[in-house]
């Protein structure tokens, strides 16, 4: 895609889009990005940090392998040098999902992105409960693969500042060298090297013709899930089904009651703790997610299930490790909306394409 260095650079999605729908947008991205600090958190706190750590290893490096190239050349980065590419690529990616980010060129064979606080990855003071092992994880699973995916085996990252030290947030540079690196050189942890300042006038721009504020709004809400379902994918494939359950229920069931009421409120709903309101809560997310909903004052169905979307062909266990996960979210949210109905799936999907329903009852198992 060609950038248009003059645009203006959205990194707030402009008051464009219907409130609705940009809101829904917003409470996805809000809710999904909550749930994965969740189970960071989660992680580290029942597994320890190096499991932890292994996980955002294992989970960036996949993600690096499954999304890196493609979406290098639509950001406009052919043709420029490797290690600006990259810091490039870095820069508008995070941009687009809502991240604040800064790009500082230097030379064609170093470049700088520096990720200031308060970091989008760790909500509020949850960051005070991450292992540093969670960002090098990262860092070696994402940053360390640069080079190999560009087919330059000069190119490493140099990482000055890290997240949760107290630093200056996540911070280095890109670095094309003039030998070839060994796997262990491909990152390298240094302290005591400064970044330059970050000139937001000189910074490349988004598109604006291209990124519109529906489609920013659109994929703010995905880069927040997509760390969800492939963090979840991943952790079914690390500690096996049955842990992965009991982390991602647990942690949705957290998620939904801790943020229900913050979602009612960006969503403009009042307070009605009846069936019908939450009924209606819910058939804003599923728009939302863009699938399409059917419901009654008491029972909601929806036909097709974003969240998996995009995803191959997933065994089955592993579509209901992420299905119990995510349903557990919505669980949690009726509990706070009124503790005195019950959740009840009726019909689980078994691909992005399936169909779902739920009913919605009194807590001695009737109808509301």
């Amino acid at each position: 895609m060609a950038m248009n260095e003059s645009a203006d650079d959205p990194l707030v999605i402009p008051q464009a889009m219907p409130d609705t729908i940009e809101a829904g947008w917003q409470v996805l991205a809000h809710l999904y990005h909550c749930y994965f600090t969740g189970l960071v958190l989660q992680m580290a706190l029942k597994h320890g940090a190096r499991a932890a750590g292994e996980w955002s290893f294992r989970y960036f490096r996949r993600q690096h392998r499954e999304k890196f190239l493609s979406s290098f050349q639509k950001l406009g980065n052919a043709g420029l040098p490797d290690a600006v590419a990259a810091a490039r690529y870095h820069y508008f990616s995070n941009r687009i999902g809502g991240v604040e980010v800064e790009y500082m060129y230097e030379s064609d064979k170093k470049a700088w992105v520096r990720f200031p606080h308060p970091r989008w990855i760790y909500d509020g003071t949850a960051i005070c409960g991450v292992p540093v092992e969670v960002g090098q994880g990262f860092i070696d699973g994402w940053y360390g693969h640069n080079g190999v995916s560009l087919n330059n085996p000069r190119l490493g990252w140099v990482c000055t500042s890290q997240d949760c030290t107290a630093e200056i947030g996540f911070t280095g540079y890109f670095m094309e060298y003039d030998h070839e690196l060994s796997e262990d050189e491909r990152v390298r942890y240094v302290s005591g090297e400064a970044a330059p300042p970050f000139d937001a006038d000189a910074a490349p721009k988004l598109d604006t013709s291209i990124w519109t504020p529906e489609r920013l709004g659109k994929a703010r809400r995905n880069y927040a899930m997509d760390y969800v379902k492939w963090g979840l994918f991943e952790l079914v494939d690390q500690m096996g089904a049955d842990t992965a359950r009991e982390l991602a229920v647990h942690t949705a069931a957290l998620t939904g009651r801790q943020f229900y009421r913050d979602l009612q409120r960006r969503l403009g709903l009042t307070r009605d703790d009846s069936a019908a309101a939450f009924v209606q809560f819910m058939a804003l997310v599923t728009e939302a997610h863009g699938d399409v909903a059917t419901h009654s004052d008491s029972g909601f169905s929806q036909t097709g299930w974003r969240f998996l979307r995009g995803m191959p062909d997933i065994p089955a266990e592993t579509v209901s490790v992420l299905f119990d996960g995510w349903n557990e979210l919505w669980r949690g949210c009726l509990s706070v909306h009124n503790r005195f109905l019950a959740w009840e799936t009726i019909t689980r999907p078994s691909g992005a394409d399936g169909d779902i329903q739920w009913q919605i009852n009194t807590a001695d198992g009737t109808g509301s």
